[in-house]
């Protein structure tokens, strides 16, 4: 079972002028203690709804990703996710490449199709109709996969119209791209695309003994035997909260459970900010899983 840490709020206290050094601990804690991932949200206002009203600190994801590359050696780096329209797709996908070559070859693409109408409004981003951001999801990955194979023959889509898209220098990553992580749990659509595209799927911790993610990787299972991808080559991550005052035990037995549904890898969001408890009870946690 693999453990992630997903940072969702930067309102540590002591104000924005402790995020820096905050963020260094969390980074190189994660890196020493056998986390898999760091993950970051790509907001650009708070979009926790159990976030508190002083806990309004948001900053922007990539910036953050290399930042902490800086700072790591072996933890891997991305998104939890990337809403699709907020970057041009050719942006995206030099953004993840540039961070997969400065981390040495850890970075993921981690996208979907977005959904928080209040922050596109506030911040004047688009977000289109659900439909149109499928066929942009869709084509962003088609274009991320042509880049980074190093295909730089014109590109023409519904919504994406290319000459020559092309990435140099080309990605470290041991497989020759970044692996890509598709969040969210539609059936028809986003599932089929993870089984399409994708390395991982993103579900989530919902408390009814496992009744949804039981169906939910059932409904990718069908997808890949559609489409002819081997269900197995699919990491199954599952986002958790990690309750106030969890013991290690107890966050152990949620994994051990959540192993026995099909999930291959968990990834942790905390109520408030990452603390050095938080990292303890994960970091003890890691020792028996």
């Amino acid at each position: 079972m693999r453990v992630s840490i997903n940072v969702t709020n930067y309102s540590w206290p002591g104000g924005p002028a402790r995020i820096r050094e905050e963020l260094i601990r969390l980074a190189e804690a994660a890196d020493e203690s056998g986390i898999d991932t760091l993950w970051v949200s790509d907001h650009l206002i708070q979009a926790d709804p159990n976030a508190g009203p002083d806990e309004t600190d948001m900053l922007e994801a990539y910036t953050v990703l290399g930042f902490a590359a800086a700072r790591t050696e072996r933890v891997r780096l991305g998104t939890m996710v990337t809403g699709v329209t907020y970057r041009p797709a050719t942006l995206l996908v030099k953004a993840v490449t540039t961070l997969d070559v400065l981390s040495g070859g850890r970075a993921w693409l981690g996208i979907g199709t977005g959904y928080h109408q209040r922050e596109a409004d506030a911040m004047g981003l688009p977000l289109p109709p659900l439909a149109e951001r499928y066929e942009r999801l869709d084509e962003t990955l088609r274009i991320a996969l042509r880049m980074w194979s190093g295909d730089d023959s014109p590109f023409e889509g519904t919504h994406h119209h290319l000459t020559g898209p092309s990435t140099d220098p080309r990605p470290l990553a041991p497989s020759g791209r970044p692996k890509i992580l598709i969040g969210g749990t539609g059936e028809r659509k986003t599932l089929r695309l993870v089984a399409q595209y994708a390395d991982a799927c993103n579900l989530f911790d919902v408390p009814d003994g496992g009744k949804t993610i039981r169906h939910k990787l059932e409904v990718l299972a069908r997808h890949c035997d559609e489409l002819g991808r081997p269900y197995h080559e699919i990491e199954k991550t599952l986002s958790t909260r990690l309750a106030s005052g969890e013991s290690p035990d107890s966050f152990t037995h949620r994994c051990t459970e959540a192993a026995t549904l099909g999930i291959d890898h968990i990834t942790v969001i905390t109520p408030g900010p990452w603390t050095p408890a938080h990292l303890t009870t994960i970091s003890t946690a890691l020792k028996s899983l």
